[in-house]
């Protein structure tokens, strides 16, 4: 009787290890990515980035994309994401400011924090960029300048006023037009146009209209050149006025062939959310993030612990000859 009952209670006890074990093996870590805004081609492909990574590395990573690209929804989101008890949160800011209480709260609950085209964040553990905004800014006036002979006026597209990495990009090209091509001139002030497509046609066809000079236009936000191009379009103004900026090549491929979208530059969006979960699986295990640490997406970094900043280049040209190649790739 005595063995019997030993020999259930071992077996008891094998099964509880085996149920154990089995609990342990499915307790993946947990991530929220949050980003300015959803249902666009350029979120599209870095919500598959995400999914494709965390199925990798064994992450339950999610993206969050609100509704419209207002700071206050991504403050709710992240407020969400706290509640839920997440790991790892990530962030596209599009109010840095709006932003650093939040993530504040979200730090001292022990979450890390992973932030992407947020240079000057504070509650972050890292944050990290597939281009320099001086780069990146640089790079597009130099070509807006070619196209439009180094000469004329033009004018400026930003997502919106508050984001801050598109205003630098704006800040850096603006800057650079200036000093290098000291004919080329800024219409009015900047204009937060650039993540709706509907906004930023119907500006840049107030601004052709209010500047019959107008030789082309700069916009920095995916949704711009999209916009722009249209009503470029509309206005057969093909080959006179250009459109330069970072776009979703999938979704500008054909005013690129036609000529309304002069070309761009962009990074991988569907990359920069693997980055995102690589990044985060890296602060949940404990892994070092140093000079010369190899970051798949990345490549091998010299990281800016002062700042928490990780900025590599890993630009992209969209042009006529590139397009098709890229769009194909489902970017």
């Amino acid at each position: 009787m005595k063995r019997r009952t030993l020999t259930a209670l071992m077996a008891g006890v094998a099964f509880a290890a085996t149920l154990s074990g089995a609990a342990f093996a499915q307790d993946k870590p947990t991530m929220g990515v949050v980003v300015k805004i959803g249902g666009i081609p350029w979120f599209n492909a870095m919500e598959t980035g995400i999914t494709e990574k965390g199925a990798e590395l064994g992450v339950d990573a999610t993206m969050i994309g609100p509704t419209s690209a207002d700071p206050a929804l991504q403050v709710r989101a992240i407020e969400d994401l706290i509640a839920k008890g997440v790991d790892v949160i990530g962030v596209v800011p599009n109010d840095e400011a709006a932003l650093e209480p939040v993530l504040e709260k979200a730090r001292a609950a022990g979450i890390k924090v992973v932030s992407h085209e947020g240079p000057g964040i504070n509650n972050v553990d890292w944050n990290f960029e597939m281009a320099s905004a001086q780069g990146f800014g640089e790079t597009h006036a130099e070509l807006l300048a070619q196209k439009m002979g180094g000469k004329g006026e033009y004018g400026v597209f930003v997502g919106s006023l508050t984001v801050p990495l598109h205003n630098a990009w704006a800040d850096a090209a603006i800057a650079y037009l200036a000093e290098k091509y000291p004919d080329m001139k800024p219409v009015g002030e900047r204009y937060g146009v650039a993540e709706n497509v509907d906004d930023s046609r119907k500006t840049a066809l107030d601004l052709m209209a209010a500047n019959p000079n107008l030789g082309g236009f700069l916009a920095f936000g995916s949704q711009g050149p999209i916009g722009a191009g249209r009503a470029i379009e509309e206005q057969r103004k093909v080959g006179s006025v250009h459109v330069i900026g970072p776009f979703s090549p999938g979704q500008g491929r054909d005013l690129v062939k036609s000529g309304a979208i002069s070309g761009g530059f962009m990074w991988n969006p569907a990359e920069a959310g693997r980055v995102f979960v690589t990044i985060g699986k890296m602060l949940v295990d404990g892994t070092e993030i140093a000079e010369g640490t190899d970051i798949p997406g990345l490549g091998v970094v010299s990281p800016d612990a002062a700042n928490k900043d990780i900025i590599t280049n890993n630009l992209i040209a969209i042009n006529a000859e590139t397009v098709d190649g890229l769009a194909d790739l489902g970017l």
